[in-house]
């Protein structure tokens, strides 16, 4: 988009189509050649124009409602399939639970941006393969390999969406830091439509208990099973079409987040050091560990997609230092747990995967420390920060792959 705005700079007729077709992917490719083309007037115009129209709500056109509505119906059929087919609930739902959101979102993405369907071979090939391969594993609800596929095929779904959201292409870096920083706004956005539904729904509730009726079965069971999963589409589109709605919420997130999570981390380790619990030998306790970590690096990542910003503060990069060295702390309290979980209890599927994700988890964050470290420094740029955080990304792609499709055959399904 980039190069097709500079090249249609005096083409007042070109550039309106383009912002038309896709205002989102527009507006954020013309704020990056900005700085390069502002000496032109007709540049100088669409900036302020860009500007003008930055508080202003777009619903988009009639298509793109038309196309999240036909899939928000295909999500619910899906939904509903169980109950409309007599099929199990316990095999159906943990199986399939990748399929009814990400595919939707990718769906979008492909619609708004007119792929051919030769980049798109291989993604819809790696979509039915993972639907059919799920849905063929035998049915033992007990199986760790059966988990964890469950588990990491929507870490995979989601790298597809990525990849799509990206042109179905190679990525550069600052399409996979987009794409982040994308994820924020859309939790937000998510966030605000789930509690505008919450309170639709306590209204909804209440109002037909006055009269003595009581519909919260049938409410939860047809209408919020089929609409929730259908959340994140919605939020997609409100999110493309009006990229500046909540891009100044995230950063807000990340800069009050980063620091109070910071300061929670150096208590909790000061707690765990003074409680003498033992991640050795307490499996619960680890597996909550690790759950707190995951979730501590979920927010490096995205507290880095902001601290990337040429409006971040120097405090702000300080705090997302200071919080990447103690999820390195952290990680390795972990990593030397499950590794001497390994050594002494022997190797087993949830075993070996956590312990392959925390090496990973580990290497990326000691990457983006040192790149952070050294922009702090002046000896590294933005571009270096974001290139160690983006590039590991493919990595964490192929794990899962590996984990959800291997595991099971070199586990024989235990």
């Amino acid at each position: 988009m980039e190069n097709r705005i500079k090249e249609n700079l005096h083409k007042p007729e070109v550039l309106e189509k383009l912002y038309r077709a896709n205002p989102a992917v527009f507006t954020a490719a013309f704020q990056q050649i900005y700085p390069d083309v502002q000496s032109e007037i007709a540049a100088q115009f669409w900036y302020e124009r860009l500007r003008g129209v930055q508080s202003e709500i777009t619903w988009g056109n009639l298509r793109d409602w038309v196309f999240v509505g036909i899939a928000a119906l295909i999500v619910a059929f899906f939904m509903q399939m169980p109950d409309l087919f007599s099929i199990s609930h316990d095999f159906y739902y943990p199986r399939n639970m990748a399929f009814f959101v990400l595919p939707g979102m990718a769906g979008f993405f492909v619609f708004k941006q007119g792929l051919p369907f030769q980049r798109l071979l291989w993604p819809v090939v790696l979509l039915l393969f993972s639907v059919v391969f799920v849905n063929l594993l035998p049915d033992n609800l007990s199986s760790n390999t059966l988990i964890l596929t469950c588990l990491h095929v929507p870490l995979l779904m989601w790298f597809l969406v990525g990849y799509v959201f990206s042109g179905a292409q190679r990525a550069e870096v600052k399409k996979r830091v987009n794409f982040l920083r994308f994820h924020g706004d859309l939790l937000v956005m998510s966030a605000v439509i789930l509690l505008a539904g919450g309170l639709f729904t306590a209204l909804t509730i209440n109002l037909f208990n006055l009269i003595d009726i009581k519909i919260e079965d049938f409410y939860f069971r047809y209408l919020v099973l089929s609409v929730l999963p259908s959340v994140p589409l919605l939020a997609t589109l409100l999110v493309h079409q009006n990229p500046t709605l909540v891009s100044k919420i995230s950063p807000v997130i990340a800069r009050i987040f980063t620091p109070l999570v910071t300061v929670m981390l150096i208590l909790f380790l000061c707690a765990f050091i003074y409680s003498g619990k033992d991640p050795y030998n307490d499996r619960d306790f680890l597996l909550i560990f690790n759950g707190v970590l995951v979730g501590v690096m979920a927010l490096v990542l995205f507290s880095v997609s902001e601290a990337t910003k040429e409006s971040s503060s120097f405090f702000q990069r300080i705090s997302l230092v200071t919080l990447a060295v103690l999820a390195i702390v952290n990680n390795g309290i972990a990593l030397s747990a499950i590794a001497f979980r390994l050594l002494e209890l022997g190797i087993t599927p949830n075993r070996l995967a956590v312990f392959g994700s925390n090496i990973l988890v580990l290497i990326h964050l000691i990457l983006v420390t040192r790149e952070l470290l050294g922009l702090i420094r002046g000896q590294k740029n933005l571009g270096d920060v974001e290139a160690s955080m983006t590039y590991f990304l493919p990595v964490y792609a192929i794990w899962a792959a590996l984990v959800s499709f291997v595991f099971p055959f070199v586990f024989s399904f235990q």
